[in-house]
């Protein structure tokens, strides 16, 4: 049986009722949407900030961060209280490949999901996905009706050796577009590290992840297969900077920030890159980096986190330290000058805080807008 036949069959199980339908065949994304256009007055820019310990910081001011956009400085706004803005979720998880054998691991998922989107108004929509992505339930504020989605996903172990992750990202975003703007957008997504199978073009990939608001968390875990090519394909230290500088191995950074190559790869490029070459040498590094690593690089170009899965006990952990982060951020925004269209390449510091850790989007992306009308 397809997955997606499957899929049907267990959202037929669910309580009827419940807000939303499953849908029962794959859906096609949807033609990109723009959300910054050269037109837009506003980039918003989330920005975790931590001690070395972990602990949140939440004292800090807008003149205590630094920003530019492809190179160039940019005056940041806090903005306040958006801890209490209303947040829409997509859950996507991998069914298929190697993820089959993973799905009883889900099950915090489903006991946690509650925790996760926490007490402000929300909006939880859960996908699953082999070689294509299905709509297992559509937004509902009903966190017990998407909790029983995830079961009924775990509970149907019928995928396909496909496991199609750009595919279903873009899905994802797509779902998340046509929430209403006064949503947060986030997605949880638990998939295996190596794409396979998608038809999702590498910069379609990075367009859909730096062409809205969302925020993409990761829990990925790695087949044997798909580690072999990870270790071997690892970043260069031909492709940044020089030897003992940048891309030198820093043995005390926190290992889910700086100490990640990509990440690291991706900061000397901000810091060496002339501006005119920034954008093409940046976009390099991020086709590179969903090459060799989907869940890892969407996360960190979003400015969401990024997790290896182990056992249960160890999901649920993860699970409640992104309950803890979620609403946390420090919300930046910015209008920029004159954007020109495509994808811009943001550096966010602390200059008088070189001790704390800051997670924080790196890209967004602009279009050019709507042609001028005619001259009468």
């Amino acid at each position: 049986m397809r997955r997606h036949e499957a899929f049907a069959l267990a959202c037929i199980a669910l309580t009827t009722g419940s807000t939303g339908a499953c849908a029962q065949d794959p859906v096609a994304p949807t033609p990109a949407t723009p959300t910054i256009s050269s037109n837009s007055t506003l980039v918003l820019v989330p920005a975790l900030v931590r001690t070395k310990g972990g602990e949140l910081v939440f004292s800090l001011t807008a003149n205590d961060f630094a920003l530019t956009d492809d190179g160039v400085p940019q005056k940041l706004r806090l903005e306040k209280d958006t801890d209490s803005e209303p947040l829409a979720l997509v859950v996507t998880l991998e069914g298929g490949g190697a993820g089959v054998h993973q799905l009883s691991k889900y099950t915090a998922v489903a006991h946690l999901i509650d925790s996760v989107v926490g007490d402000v108004p929300h909006v939880i929509a859960v996908v699953g996905y082999d070689s294509s992505p299905v709509l297992v339930h559509d937004f509902t504020p009903d966190a017990d009706a998407a909790a029983g989605a995830i079961q009924a996903l775990i509970d149907d172990d019928n995928g396909d050796k496909g496991a199609a992750t750009l595919d279903a990202i873009s899905f994802s975003v797509d779902l998340l577009r046509k929430q209403p703007p006064k949503y947060r957008r986030a997605i949880l997504l638990l998939s295996e590290t190596l794409d396979r199978g998608s038809h999702t073009k590498l910069d379609d990939a990075l367009r859909a992840v730096a062409d809205t608001n969302t925020a993409i968390y990761s829990i990925a875990f790695s087949s044997a297969k798909s580690e072999v090519k990870h270790e071997a394909g690892r970043i260069s230290s031909t492709q940044a900077g020089p030897a003992g500088g940048c891309m030198a191995k820093d043995h005390s950074a926190d290992p889910d920030t700086s100490d990640n190559r990509f990440v690291q790869t991706w900061d000397c490029i901000t810091l060496l890159a002339p501006p005119l070459r920034l954008v093409t040498m940046a976009t390099i590094a991020a086709r590179d980096g969903l090459q060799r690593n989907v869940p890892e690089t969407i996360a960190h170009l979003t400015g969401g986190e990024y997790f290896k899965l182990g056992n249960e006990k160890s999901l649920e952990k993860e699970l409640e330290t992104l309950a803890n982060h979620i609403p946390n951020r420090y919300i930046l925004t910015f209008q920029p000058q004159s954007p020109h269209p495509g994808l811009h390449v943001l550096r966010l510091w602390l200059p008088d805080h070189s001790d704390l850790l800051l997670t924080t989007r790196r890209t967004y992306w602009a279009d050019s807008g709507p042609p001028a009308a005619p001259n009468p």
